[in-house]
């Protein structure tokens, strides 16, 4: 770059793209659009020179404005509205902030005694239902798995006393909050337990903001779901303020067969819970069109992490278990690691309307009871073609075995198998080609003569009872027929398994419809 004129040439071509951003950094401060870049090329194009024959794209005519209506960019990377970093919601930063929506958990009601918010908490037996007519018994609190959240300000002083109705002791740990040695809920280390009957009080005030929970510190007892929200809201609205806010608690739990009760010493699981219910049972999450949402994931599961995505939409990751993040700190993304213990806020404008799904990313977690959509839900009237696909023998569960009679698979004799009308799961024995058998001592029973078709009455599995579940009208009409899943695709609740639930962006008068124009005023508890 030793020619004066290339080293003019480069300056000047610095300068133009210097006051792009520059432009942009001053939309963020007045949120209005700009006249004309300092550059002098037109809003949302690039510099003249080494890209005149550029053509540019949908996404870079909104360069300048953030839509809210219509998938774009936004301004420039690093921009206050780049993927919408720093665009407002529709609500004011001025009011107070927006109330927590955590979609199937209660809100625990609370009293003012002698300028003290008291809450009570009873740790109790309880049971859950996570999929129509799927019950687990287990540990809770105020009769549900979650607990129910607790929802304060910034500064209020709060009493919490747990009242123990369980079989045996418990205490309690308000996570991640900074409290007095003795209020911590360490068992023998800060507190003797709570014995069943008994009561504890846990007194302090709070000066942190943000996201926490609360749970007992006995780890069995942990393992069993004994869990609530603690949330934190600040003196002073965040901005940029937005429209909803939701909390989804992630947990994960071992039922085994003809059982109800968690397995608490098991490292593996085989039912995933977002606030307490597996998809498609969980509610969806609504909100209108062009709001700006934030979306607070809870890890709670015994020793899973889940990368939780969201469909349709770029977030930025905005705060943690230890409270909200810098701007600076802020990154995008779609796709959250959130490990054990862990939460993570996320922030976007919902600019894309749909019903859009939001899960952990790790396949197994996408299903309940450990079952696959590769078996009986999408091969069930599979074809002899389609059973030549190797690598999944699960697929065998849902073949038809009349059509797999001359099918010809690797290491299989087919021929030498009875195939009967039936699929394999509902087999009769006695219709099996038997084996000889030697003749059996005196008095020694012979079990090839036995009838192994029960004439009893069969009855349900336990947890079971009283609903045909989501295999039957009843679950699925259960499922797709509350208010919140209004307009969605008929069939919907197939795809929507295990650790997973359902974003819905609504046109404003779909949303009205669904929720009867029913808009949350604010947070608007009195302050002690």
């Amino acid at each position: 770059m030793n020619d004066p004129a290339d080293r003019r040439n480069f300056l000047v071509k610095g300068a133009a793209t210097a006051g792009i951003f520059v432009a942009g950094a001053a939309l963020g401060t007045t949120q209005e659009k700009p006249s004309v870049p300092p550059s002098g090329d037109q809003p949302g194009k690039p510099p003249q020179g080494a890209h005149e024959n550029h053509r540019p794209s949908v996404a870079e005519s909104d360069a300048v404005e953030y839509p809210r209506t219509h998938v774009g960019l936004g301004g420039p990377v690093g921009s206050p509205t780049d993927r919408g970093k720093l665009v407002p919601g529709y609500r004011s930063a001025s009011l107070p902030p927006v109330p927590i929506h955590a979609p199937d958990l209660k809100t625990l009601p609370w009293k003012e005694v002698d300028g003290v918010k008291e809450f009570h908490l009873i740790a109790e037996p309880v049971r859950r239902e996570i999929l129509p007519g799927v019950w687990m018994d287990t540990y809770g609190y105020n009769g549900d798995m979650p607990g129910p959240t607790i929802e304060i300000n910034q500064g209020d002083r709060v009493r919490i006393v747990v009242h123990n109705k369980l079989p045996e002791p418990t205490t309690l740990h308000l996570h991640g909050l900074e409290l007095p040695n003795d209020m911590d809920g360490v068992p023998y280390l800060n507190q003797d337990p709570i014995e069943p009957g008994q009561e504890f009080p846990y007194e302090w005030t709070v000066h942190q903001e943000g996201t926490f929970f609360y749970h007992t510190h006995e780890g069995m007892q942990e393992a069993l779901g004994m869990v609530g929200l603690f949330i934190v809201h600040p003196v002073k609205t965040y901005e940029p303020a937005v429209d909803r806010d939701f909390v989804l608690v992630a947990q994960g739990f071992q039922l085994r067969p003809n059982s109800t009760v968690p397995d608490t010493l098991s490292m593996e699981w085989n039912f995933l819970t977002l606030n307490g219910r597996s998809g498609p049972l969980t509610t969806p999450l609504l909100c209108k069109l062009g709001e700006r949402v934030r979306i607070r994931f809870l890890d709670f599961s015994v020793m899973d992490h889940h990368p939780l995505h969201l469909h349709g939409h770029t977030f930025w990751i905005t705060g943690t278990e230890g409270g909200r993040l810098p701007e600076s700190a802020w990154y995008p993304s779609n796709n959250v690691l959130v490990g054990v213990a862990q939460v993570r806020e996320v922030e976007f404008i919902a600019n894309n309307p749909g019903d859009w799904a939001m899960h952990c990313h790790m396949f197994h977690h996408m299903m309940n009871s450990m079952s696959s959509q590769a078996g009986p839900l999408i091969r069930n009237n599979s074809t002899p073609e389609q059973l030549k696909v190797l690598g999944y023998p699960q697929v065998m569960l849902g073949m038809k075995m009349s059509a797999a009679k001359d099918t010809k698979m690797p290491g299989m004799d087919m021929k030498g198998m009875d195939m009967k009308e039936q699929d394999m799961p509902g087999m009769n024995l006695k219709d099996m080609p038997q084996k000889k058998t030697s003749p059996k001592p005196n008095g020694a029973p012979d079990h090839s003569k036995m009838n192994m078709k029960s004439e009893a009455p069969q009855k349900p599995m336990a947890g079971h009872e009283g609903t045909e579940g989501m295999q039957g009208m009843d679950g699925t009409a259960r499922v797709e027929g509350r208010r919140e899943a209004k307009g969605m695709r008929p069939g919907w609740s197939m795809g929507i398994e295990g650790l997973t639930t359902v974003l819905r962006v609504l046109p404003p008068e779909l949303y009205d419809e669904i929720t009867s124009g029913q808009e949350h005023e604010g947070h608007l508890m009195p302050r002690s």
